[in-house]
């Protein structure tokens, strides 16, 4: 991956004196203006940067002005794209502050991420209070300023549940994850609504553990600050770290979803790994009947003879996937059932199990791709039992912490990231594999910091979290061709730099299949992203349209003698006929404060600019009382007369964009049910 850094979209600002607590001024015009410009005119000699730090207990703002300063602009790879270096350096410490800078004229975009260098032959003074991001938005209009945010992943239906905080002057919210993984119990995306008209996405782009403040200051102000949750270290001779990167979008309107769905297309034409230059369409998979054969769990009674039955069972009813997805337990150890194993405790055993699958994995990829499919394999390499194969014979490459069963594999270890890259990649291409799906079921942050040298807190966290990157981008590169899945224990590591490499296919670990939780999660994830995924157990349609999206896993028990292949094939037809929206804008439709009530609708649209095309879906609960509900729609031109056919009924009736924008009755006479609408131009 040549694109590696978080990627911030802006209007123009005005430079303005730095405020008493230390953070630079940006008044915002009424209008947007030439982002090259506000990148030339804000990184430059004589200004104080849009970041702040603490060196040698000075604050940098009254320091780094002293600095000597150089700027240089980089011939881009990228159409569309300009980069900048800007680099202030320390001439008494050898101290070099390395800022990477990238514009996107198209998309009044900008990006920075930090780099410390110490370019001297001894350890350089305390470095600590690292803000990626230390900034004070003043806006034209006084008011409430409202912060837009989302719930992490819990494991519960209010996973990436919506958010909004209004905001006090003075009030000051503190947004940081727990763990160690990004995603764990807080998302680091937002979007922050003005009085102006005018308004400001933000994302964090840190796979470890960052923090976001925001503060209401006077009536029209809010200020921004961002980093790395624990950094208090010094850096030895020729020692260089990177810091988190931060990603903003200034948008105009009305409207927040203008920001959102701005952010949207941002991330799809700028924030998403490409194949062939075309940004990856994250795939429709199949599981080999999942968790099946029984007793055992997840796969640790697989056999390749069992993998090549179900490839011919999907074939012979015309139900091949994009791709075939073998998950835990096909490495050996994983199938003691007598003696309590499974694949959660067999971890780091990462051996093809000879006795299941006498030939390797290779026969079963053969058959996938003679099938017309990708083979994806599940690995979870960073935890490490003690007992395993790796916990025993790479001892020397381990972090071990208090109180746990499991090793951290150490990413920060150049000798062992590059023995990884090399074990991972080959096992790849000597079994076929396609796809790469990684998980991650731990806590990490009580590694990091147990394992710190005295006075360097925060460098392990630093050194793992590049080292993940690194192994991300030389498989993509050894493998032009793959996908990363990112799962960690469902839906925890996603960020704005995860993303760039990878897509959550599993987002959540909450309780699989249940429709209701899964319904929330594609409505609160689709405000800030369009690629992720999830499972389907059942056909029935109130259940498989709560698993739409631009990715999904169909988990079907082709065995069971209840399942009907005709049902699986009309899913698999819907499926692939509303799947392109879920790339275009996003409405939603109903309310999400309680959204994870039984008692509800639930819905939402997606709309397709170019053609003024679009979906609508949505949901009677259980317990609703109401058979109909009126919504509002969104993007459409008032002045067209819009067909809208009823995906179940058949029937189709035409409404002008005017009405439509004004309130279109939805009616389901059954609790429990679902609508799906199709809309385009008469």
């Amino acid at each position: 991956m040549k694109n590696k850094y978080c990627i911030c979209i802006l209007l123009f600002v005005f430079l303005m004196p730095v405020s008493a607590y230390g953070q630079l001024t940006y008044k915002f015009p009424q209008k947007p203006v030439d982002i090259t410009k506000w990148i030339t005119g804000n990184f430059k000699k004589g200004k104080n940067p849009p970041f702040s730090f603490v060196y040698d207990g000075n604050h940098s703002k009254d320091i780094i002005g002293k600095w000597d300063f150089s700027s240089e602009k980089i011939k881009s790879t990228e159409p569309g794209v300009e980069v900048f270096c800007y680099t202030w350096t320390d001439k008494d410490t050898g101290l070099k502050v390395l800022c990477e800078v990238k514009g996107y004229p198209a998309y009044s975009a900008v990006e920075w991420v930090l780099r410390f260098t110490n370019s001297s032959d001894k350890d350089s003074p305390a470095l600590a209070d690292v803000k990626v991001i230390d900034v004070n938005f003043q806006y034209p209009s006084a008011g409430d300023m409202i912060l837009h945010y989302a719930d992490g992943t819990h494991v519960s239906k209010a996973d990436f549940h919506p958010r909004k905080k209004i905001l006090t002057a003075g009030e000051t919210m503190h947004i940081s994850p727990q763990g160690g993984r990004s995603s764990d119990n807080a998302f680091p995306f937002f979007n922050i609504e003005t009085p102006a008209a005018q308004g400001a996405m933000v994302a964090v782009g840190w796979s470890g553990t960052w923090y976001t403040d925001f503060e209401k200051t006077g009536s029209n102000g809010i200020s921004l600050a961002s980093g790395m949750k624990w950094l208090d270290t010094y850096l030895h001779a020729k020692e260089a770290i990177r810091t988190p990167s931060i990603c903003l979008l200034f948008w105009d309107g009305e409207d927040r979803m203008t920001g959102h769905n701005k952010f949207r297309r941002f991330v799809l034409n700028h924030q998403t790994h490409k194949i062939n230059g075309e940004p990856t369409r994250y795939p429709v998979s199949t599981s080999f009947n999942y968790g099946d054969p029984h007793p055992c769990n997840e796969y640790t009674c697989m056999t390749t003879d069992y993998a090549l039955a179900m490839i011919n069972r999907y074939k012979r009813f015309n139900l091949v996937p994009e791709v075939f997805w073998l998950d835990a337990g096909w490495y050996i150890k994983a199938a003691d059932v007598a003696g309590n194993k499974n694949w959660a405790n067999t971890v780091g055993n990462w051996e093809v199990d000879r006795e299941r699958f006498p030939d390797g994995l290779k026969p079963i990829s053969d058959a996938v791709h003679a099938a017309g499919a990708k083979f994806m394999v599940w690995f979870e390499p960073e935890r490490v039992i003690k007992e395993s194969d790796w916990g025993v014979n790479l001892r020397k490459w381990m972090l071990e912490a208090n109180g746990t069963d499991a090793y951290l594999y150490d990413l920060g270890n150049k000798e062992a990231l590059d023995w990884l890259c090399q074990f991972i990649g080959d096992m790849m291409e000597e079994n076929g594999i396609d796809y790469y799906r990684q998980d991650f079921n731990m806590n990490v942050d009580n590694y990091w910091r147990e394992n710190d040298e005295p006075g360097r807190m925060g460098i392990r966290e630093i050194r793992h979290i590049e080292g993940l990157y690194a192994f991300w981008d030389y498989l993509l590169e050894r493998f032009p061709e793959s996908i990363v899945d990112n799962c960690a224990s469902g839906g925890r590591r996603i960020d704005f730099e995860s993303i760039k490499r990878s897509a959550p296919l599993w987002r959540t670990d909450y309780h699989y299949g249940e429709p209701i939780g899964y319904q929330c999660h594609t409505y609160g994830l689709n405000f800030f992203l369009p690629l992720t995924g999830t499972g389907v157990e059942k056909n029935d349609r109130f259940t498989f349209r709560s698993s739409l999206g631009t990715s999904v896993i169909y988990n079907w028990k082709v065995t069971d003698g209840a399942s009907s292949f005709t049902e699986m094939q009309q899913c698999q037809k819907e499926f692939n006929e509303v799947r392109p929206y879920f790339y275009e804008d996003y409405y939603p439709l109903t309310s999400f404060d309680d959204m994870t009530t039984d008692g509800i609708w639930l819905a939402y649209q997606l709309h397709r600019p170019s053609d003024d095309s679009g979906f609508i879906v949505a949901f009677r609960r259980e317990q609703s009382k109401d058979e109909s509900i009126s919504v509002q729609l969104s993007g459409l031109r008032p002045d067209k007369r819009y067909v809208i056919e009823n995906y179940d009924t058949e029937e189709s009736e035409v409404k002008t964009g005017k009405e439509l924008l004004a309130g279109l009755k939805l009616n389901l006479n059954d609790p429990r049910s679902s609508l799906l609408l199709k809309y385009k131009i008469e």
